[in-house]
């Protein structure tokens, strides 16, 4: 009797481990620039994660147990994204990552997630060679994923647009000194040289630098018709500005930053007509974008999001990890990032219907397209051609 006592309370106590161990949260880290000039990627990354990972736990979370986000503030500094880096994986324990907003710090900071073979998912960063780190043969697996419109897709539709719908022959270009800025410039190289044209000006700049007007009279001297630009908001709008300070106006066309709250609002009237790619656009044209837009809106009380891509794409990043998850049954890395790879359900987000958007060798989730151009007006960014707002990013084609 006292045997069979013992055994009925030892199962008891390992019920009640196992429910408990069960019932521990799912930590996911979240780290971007919550400060500082990039702050407007991080901040709107960040709070769209968080309206998906608040939507998945009030369905009763992935398997049987809640999300936590444990979030950092990377301050856009490649030093500061290795600390937080191996701080969430070191003492949070996370089993997944999302984030990294500017490219400088992705590649410094993500070979601790690959080394110690947990899945993250980039959610804003866009250098091209960002999914390329740790390629076979030399690395049997990727554990590095993104979720937004790389370089190459966005220098490639940036000169088309200036090229061949806008038909300027002479182009310059103005590029920061960061790694997104000249990773970018190279890019948009490579695609003009694509189209038989080389920039007549091709000029840099440092974050944080208040005055463009050398570069501009270089561009301006050369013949420019038009500036493509790879930087962030702040500086992109002393380029703006800086052209009207010497009464030489000519369009700007450059990567998806010009959508930023902060070189909209900063460039003002000088910054209307930029054009940019865009992922996702501020316009209720599908249920899904309608529905994510009035949430952000509510949870956040703004009206106009302050980097609508970072949070679309924060917010699509959420659900795929979600679904990797839930298919692999386990919080386990590998097992983790073979279901990224994978996943055999489509995932419903805000800029598509993700159909099978990984494979083994190819960790892009965005192809062109999914990708339009937006226009600033008005002091928005909105569909620079009306048959894109007619017609939705389409959904992603199930990769082989």
């Amino acid at each position: 009797m006292k045997n069979s006592l013992k055994t009925l309370v030892a199962a008891l106590a390992l019920c009640a481990s196992s429910a408990a161990i069960a019932a521990e949260p799912i930590k996911i880290g979240v780290s971007g620039p919550f400060t500082g000039g990039s702050a407007p990627m991080g901040v709107s990354m960040r709070d769209g994660v968080k309206l998906a990972a608040a939507e998945i736990n009030r369905s009763g979370g992935i398997l049987g147990r809640q999300i936590e986000l444990i979030e950092r503030d990377d301050q856009a500094d490649n030093s500061r994204g290795i600390q937080v880096t191996q701080e969430l994986i070191n003492r949070e324990h996370v089993v997944a990552a999302l984030g990294f907003i500017n490219t400088g710090v992705s590649l410094a900071a993500q070979r601790f997630y690959q080394e110690a073979k947990i899945p993250v998912i980039n959610n804003v960063a866009t250098g091209s060679i960002v999914t390329k780190q740790f390629l076979p043969p030399q690395y049997p697996d990727n554990y590095v994923f993104r979720t937004s419109a790389n370089d190459t897709i966005q220098s490639a539709l940036i000169v088309n647009d200036a090229i061949v719908k806008r038909k300027f022959t002479k182009v310059a270009i103005l590029a920061d000194s960061t790694n997104y800025g000249q990773l970018g410039r190279e890019d948009l190289e490579k695609a003009l040289a694509a189209k038989g044209i080389k920039p007549v000006a091709e000029e840099k700049f440092n974050i944080k630098d208040v005055d463009m007007t050398a570069q501009l009279l270089k561009a301006k001297a050369a013949g420019a018709q038009a500036i493509l630009t790879y930087g962030i908001g702040p500086e992109l709008a002393q380029i703006a500005n800086g052209m009207e300070k010497l009464g030489w106006k000519v369009p700007m066309i450059g990567s998806w930053t010009l959508s930023m709250g902060n070189f909209i609002d900063n460039a003002g009237k000088n910054g209307e007509g930029a054009r940019m790619p865009q992922t996702f656009i501020q316009e209720p044209n599908t249920p899904k974008r309608k529905a994510f837009i009035t949430a952000y809106q509510q949870a956040y009380k703004v009206d106009r999001i302050p980097s609508p891509v970072s949070a679309a794409q924060g917010y699509d990043s959420m659900y795929l990890l979600a679904a990797a998850i839930k298919q692999a049954g386990s919080t386990d890395g590998p097992k983790i990032r073979a279901a990224l790879e994978n996943l055999r359900t489509p995932v419903v987000g805000v800029i598509t219907t993700y159909n099978h958007p990984y494979t083994h060798d190819n960790h892009e989730a965005i192809t062109m397209n999914m990708t339009v151009m937006g226009e600033v007006r008005n002091g928005r960014v909105v569909y620079a051609y009306d048959a894109d707002l007619a017609a939705p990013a389409a959904k992603a084609h199930p990769k082989k």
